[in-house]
């Protein structure tokens, strides 16, 4: 009996050593720590604030969001691509395009910083490294549009930049995978083909063409695909506001420039230009790049939201209308193929907002549409036959 105890005693504490190991097991907790490439933002990663010019756009609701980041790109780009062209109108200045990038980019670096100091959190979350592609992409996509005025007239400049739909869907496939439904394609297959409609239309009325200015606004269009893609990779990985970007990305970009210009003796003869017509080249320069400032803010808020295609949607419906204007405050031949070419922008942008809302408000695909509409044609078929 003694030996039953001991026995039952010896398993009783077999038990209670393993129900402790069993019930301590239960208290481990696993952390891992990531590695230096792998280290996370210094920021809480939950907190995904919205801020343009000040006002804190996560207070509102998404529709409401849309409509104000809409309104600030059409205001202040509308404003900056009529600055834009009147620049180039002053007599002599078209040679010296990469100089009014470079006096873009210095002041677009001095409005970040100035945003910058104005909010709480001013730490660098992006990494360097990814600043200096992003500025290399901006001084190619920007620089290039800019010195490509001295070879084409602004409404066909504008026109090539609206093609840039497609190369950024090709970017986003292959730069963040993304995948995009038969909406998306057909509204970047309708507004590039309006927009190369228009094209043809003002290269017959008002032919201004130079394959220079084609090459150049070429590349600048290859840049400006991309661009868009790794900046909305880059601020939803590391969350960083819309006031770093544009500081850091234009003020590595202003290193970049004028390296290229003292290298190429571009700089002493746009200073002398512009030091004999101040007014009309660094009075509408500082215009134009605070407008455009106001402008790049807003898109760069759309990014973030709503991705780099919804943006490039908004943003080329917004030339879209800058080639409207243009035509109404310089003089130009008008001809009904451009509304018809016009038109057919405003479709590619309706099936756009029409994929992007497919989900939300239960509206049905392209896709399931035509599938609904064949299935019926059968039924109908069938039916006649029966």
């Amino acid at each position: 009996e003694e030996q039953k105890e001991d026995n039952s005693s010896t398993e009783c504490s077999e038990l209670g050593i393993m129900d402790l190991k069993f019930t301590s097991s239960r208290k481990y907790i696993s952390i891992s720590v990531p590695s230096k490439s792998q280290t996370m933002s210094p920021h809480i990663k939950s907190v995904d604030d919205v801020v343009v010019l000040g006002m804190n756009l996560s207070k509102f609701n998404k529709p409401t969001q849309f409509f104000i980041c809409v309104s600030g790109v059409f205001m202040f780009y509308l404003i900056y691509g009529y600055l834009q062209e009147l620049i180039f109108s002053v007599e002599g200045f078209k040679p010296f395009g990469w100089y009014l990038t470079l006096v873009q980019f210095g002041f677009y670096s001095i409005f970040g910083l100035i945003e910058l100091q104005l909010i709480q959190d001013k730490r660098r979350r992006i990494p360097g490294k990814t600043y200096m592609i992003i500025a290399f992409l901006t001084v190619g996509t920007m620089g290039l549009s800019n010195t490509s005025l001295g070879y084409l007239n602004y409404p066909t400049q504008v026109i090539f930049k609206c093609c840039k739909l497609i190369p950024v869907m090709i970017g986003g496939v292959f730069i963040q995978g993304k995948r995009y439904n038969i909406a998306d394609v057909s509204a970047a297959l309708c507004m590039s083909l309006g927009l190369i409609w228009f094209t043809l239309a003002d290269s017959t009325v008002a032919p201004n063409f130079n394959l220079t200015g084609v090459v150049l606004i070429s590349l600048a269009l290859c840049a400006d695909a991309v661009i868009g893609n790794v900046q909305e990779k880059a601020m939803k990985l590391h969350n960083g506001s819309n006031s770093e970007m544009v500081l850091y990305s234009y003020s590595i970009g202003f290193v970049y420039i004028l390296f290229g210009l003292t290298c190429s003796s571009g700089l002493s003869p746009a200073v002398t230009f512009c030091s004999k017509h101040p007014l009309q080249t660094y009075g509408y320069a500082f215009l134009f790049s605070l407008t455009g400032y106001f402008g790049i803010s807003f898109v760069l808020a759309l990014i973030k939201i709503f991705g780099a295609l919804l943006a490039v949607t908004v943003t080329t419906g917004r030339k879209a209308m800058t080639i409207v204007l243009s035509f109404l405050f310089f003089a130009k031949p008008f001809t009904f193929q451009y509304v018809w070419s016009g038109l057919l922008v405003v479709l590619g942008i309706f099936l756009n907002v029409y994929s992007k809302n497919m989900d939300k408000i239960g509206l049905p695909s392209l896709h399931g549409l035509w599938k609904k509409s064949v299935e019926e044609r059968k039924t109908r078929t069938l039916s006649q036959t029966v």
